[in-house]
């Protein structure tokens, strides 16, 4: 896949007043990837049925270049966004926060409840996740939330904008946005 950065046209200011060149960076590497199972829940009667993808992730960043050509050794935020796919790979991943589902603790099983009927899940092969739903859209913000959590990284590599892009199949993605891009 890719890793590449790119000139933006524009300029922008330092503090100090004096012109700056931006760059824009992705990372898009197949290592990128986690495979997780789901149900998109549509209403309060209707689901998809149980099945899985290989998910992708993209990330973005918008940053300043700095003297010495480079914008910041992105491979942090690589090892960041590869451990939160790990943390997802091989699960079966369900919404705490549906309005539709609910979910009940019954010892060694998660017990989802949709539409009057109980769906069984092993503790280990299930990750809940605070999400309305499982879908492309709500797990880009979960992985831009969680790099955001980062506040202080954030700050000092002078990052100005991050992009995160949750693909479930080719031409099918989500991006999730912070800051400027």
């Amino acid at each position: 896949m890719i890793a590449h950065g790119h000139l933006d046209i524009l300029t922008a200011q330092n503090q100090e007043g004096h012109a700056v060149r931006l760059a824009h960076l992705e990372i898009h590497k197949e290592e990128i990837s986690f495979s997780a199972g789901h149900f998109t829940i549509f209403s309060a009667t209707e689901r998809e049925p149980l099945h899985g993808h290989n998910y992708h992730v993209g990330i973005a960043f918008k940053k300043v270049v700095a003297e010495n050509g480079l914008s910041f050794d992105y491979r942090h935020y690589k090892k960041k966004i590869i451990a939160l796919c790990e943390q997802l790979d091989s699960r079966f991943l369900l919404p705490a926060q549906s309005p539709y589902l609910q979910l009940q603790d019954d010892g060694e099983y998660w017990i989802a409840h949709f539409n009057q009927k109980k769906i069984p899940f092993l503790k280990e092969d299930a990750m809940i996740l605070p999400l309305t739903n499982i879908t492309i859209e709500e797990l880009s913000h979960w992985f831009l939330t969680r790099i955001l959590e980062a506040k202080t990284d954030i700050e000092d590599h002078g990052i100005r904008g991050i992009t995160v892009n949750v693909y479930n199949g080719p031409g099918q993605s989500s991006a999730a946005s912070w800051g400027e891009m």
